[in-house]
């Protein structure tokens, strides 16, 4: 039997894979042998693996394309992507990404002083172009073509983490917290060499072991700063797991900063709902599905909830497209079961809490 090696974005179900596939903190995930799924394709996505080994026969000679950069052409942009409010929305978020690449920059380089307010005007700035919290995921939805990882994603996060706190009722002090927590949450990064944050390709041990470092690199650059405290430990924290699966400490539970958790959450999803340089974007249903599944144990249940219970009204009557190809519009989620909607087909409905081989591939 021969082995082969292929990126995430190429393999497809009924794939056997080759050898164990572990994340980058050795925790197994895909014991070889496993048939490939799509659930557990998209769980490949969500541990950001790049690339695994699967088996083909010896008479096979499968002609398997190069890796190309995916584009994105199909992900949500079903309500506002062609209104004069996203336009202006999207020319706010480019021209604050420009800004905040040269304060960030000079903060790292020079030990700028960090001027919270004015960093919060950026934000809010944004905010002001958005009506509710589920608008504002509608609005980053139509964005996700920008393969950035570090400041386009910075900006996301900081939305993120305003709408969690709302929903949350954090007082308008937690408020600005948090955001500013999500906004400066990878500061690190811009001291790792940018061939690695966007190396296409599976990073090697010590290269990750590079990576990683950008926890602590951001908690020292922010370390002397005159900033609240959470800021600072978010940036040290916010890869931290509830469970103790995390980096860089290996924290668990109450030992995580409060705020930091809810940076956990909306650093992952706009990872995972983003297009990355080897994969375009996991559909938001797929996200929710591994959240559903797995995020209880690596995220605090308070912020993780109350996230889902609200992201589902962003879902409510979008037209969509199954992995079998037909579409639909989805006309009821249950709460207990977000990631599996009744979906319209034609003059049918479709209930996948009962089709396990059916999930929702993108938003039309």
């Amino acid at each position: 039997m021969k082995t082969l090696k292929l990126f995430t974005s190429e393999v497809i179900p009924g794939m056997t894979v080759a050898e164990d596939v572990y994340t980058f903190n050795n925790q197994l995930i895909i014991p070889k042998g496993s048939k490939l799924s799509d659930k557990i394709i998209s769980r490949l996505k969500f541990y950001s693996i790049s690339q695994i080994i699967v088996e083909t026969k010896e008479e096979e000679a499968p002609s398997i394309p190069s890796p190309v950069l995916l584009e994105p052409t199909n992900f949500p942009a079903f309500k506002v992507s062609n209104t004069a409010e996203f336009k202006s929305f999207k020319d706010e978020m480019i021209q604050t990404a420009n800004s905040l690449q040269k304060d960030l920059n000079a903060i790292v380089a020079n030990r700028a002083k960090i001027e919270e307010e004015e960093l919060l005007k950026k934000i809010y700035s944004i905010l002001n172009h958005s009506r509710n919290g589920t608008h504002i995921f509608d609005m980053l939805h139509c964005l996700r073509d920008y393969d950035d990882q570090t400041y386009i994603h910075s900006i996301n996060v900081a939305l993120i983490c305003h709408v969690i706190g709302s929903w949350s009722k954090f007082s308008k002090k937690d408020l600005e917290t948090v955001t500013l927590c999500g906004l400066l949450h990878d500061i690190g990064k811009i001291v790792i060499p940018d061939t690695l944050i966007r190396k296409p390709s599976k990073l090697t041990d010590s290269e990750y072991s590079i990576v990683k470092t950008h926890t602590v690199k951001g908690y020292e650059v922010l370390k002397n700063q005159n900033i609240n405290i959470h800021i600072k430990m978010a940036a040290m924290m916010h890869h931290e797991r509830c469970d103790g699966s995390g980096y860089p400490l290996g924290m668990k539970g109450d030992q995580i900063d409060r705020f930091a958790k809810v940076v956990m959450i909306a650093d992952t999803y706009d990872a995972m709902t983003s297009a990355r340089i080897y994969r375009g974007p996991l559909s938001p249903f797929e996200a929710i599905s591994i959240y559903e599944t797995e995020g209880l144990t690596k995220f605090d249940p308070k912020y993780l909830m109350t996230f889902l219970d609200h992201i589902y009204e962003f879902y409510q009557n979008a037209p969509v497209r199954l992995n079998d190809q037909r579409e639909g519009i989805i006309v009821m989620i249950d709460r207990n079961h977000i990631s599996k909607p009744l979906v319209k087909v034609g003059d049918s409905y479709l209930d996948l809490l009962k089709e396990p081989d059916l999930y929702i591939e993108c938003f039309l």
